[in-house]
């Protein structure tokens, strides 16, 4: 079900990454109304994903659920959010336990992570799970005002909280993230680890964007604090949604106009060049200890595959 880029838009290099296709049509203008969303609830044909803090609940192979076990799951939910309409127009919502579920037997809570990484569902899945997981996210994190202190409350089907106290609105938030190979020349990459890496793996710089930066001087700020290394011309390649919180992965790459590298040893473990035939054998390797790259879920895999070639 996994839709194909646009023909009319031209490639999309953004549809290849994980979490980044989602076949559900939001309908962001359907949430105000709440009687249209409550017959999206009453229709027997819904669907609902269920999440406990940080994982989905997997049964038989799969993390949404209709019918009964819908019914049931419903009456356990603490917040739920619409998260829009499939391609046969059956509504899909999301929704949050009250407390710890008591797990039935052949079901188990599952990170998004793990999720994608083992394969545990079928593609389509990620996308709207990561939709419904940073959503849900946002629910935990907003529960009180951040002007007064009054309690919120959740309206516009799950896309708006409201204080109850001075009235303030607030909506869900994205943040922004670079994440960039720096290329020296034709034949050379810049990667780098940090402390919390497994042993052995090396990938792109990355980092968040600070309020009124370009992306790609976020870009060059990055670089030059993590390894020394000036940056100048920056092209933006894909995206990536990316649920852990909620983070917008701009994938990118920078041409260095310098190449001594001084590590900022507060951030990094590590950073180095990395020739091309080297970064292929890396791509290969995935006994943790030897040097490898990381795992094809992360942007930053598929940044590096296609200065690679491979893709």
């Amino acid at each position: 079900m996994i839709l194909p880029p646009d023909p009319a838009t031209g490639f999309d290099w953004s549809s290849h990454n994980t979490y980044s296709v989602n076949f559900l049509h939001r309908h962001s203008e359907q949430r105000a109304d709440a009687a249209l969303v409550q017959r999206h609830l009453d229709d027997p044909r819904r669907r609902l994903m269920m999440l406990a803090d940080d994982r989905v609940l997997l049964r038989s192979g799969r993390i949404d659920f209709e019918g009964s076990a819908a019914d049931a799951l419903f009456g356990e939910c603490e917040t739920h959010i619409f998260l829009g309409l499939d391609l046969e127009d059956r509504p899909w919502f999301a929704g949050e336990f009250r407390s710890a579920p008591e797990l039935e037997p052949g079901e188990s809570l599952v990170d998004l992570r793990s999720l994608a990484r083992d394969g545990m569902v079928g593609a389509d899945s990620y996308g709207p799970a990561a939709q419904a997981r940073a959503t849900l996210f946002w629910h935990r994190r907003n529960r009180f005002c951040g002007v007064c202190g009054a309690p919120t409350v959740s309206i516009a089907a799950g896309y708006q909280r409201n204080c109850t106290g001075c009235g303030t609105q607030h909506f869900p938030r994205t943040d922004p993230v670079v994440i960039m190979l720096i290329e020296d020349g034709d034949d050379r990459v810049l990667l780098g680890r940090t402390p919390r890496f497994e042993a052995g793996m090396y990938t792109c710089l990355a980092g968040f964007m600070e309020p009124g930066e370009t992306m790609e001087d976020a870009v060059r700020r990055e670089v030059k604090e993590e390894s020394g290394i000036d940056v100048g011309a920056v092209r933006y390649h894909a995206s990536q949604p990316w649920p852990f919180p909620a983070n917008l992965m701009l994938g990118c790459y920078g041409e260095a106009i310098s190449t001594d590298i001084k590590v900022d040893k507060a951030e990094m473990d590590d950073c180095r060049w990395f020739g091309r035939d080297q970064v292929k054998a890396m791509l290969t390797e995935t006994e943790v200890g030897k040097l490898h790259c990381p795992p094809p879920l992360a942007v930053a895999r598929h940044l590096i595959e296609v200065w690679a070639g491979l893709k």
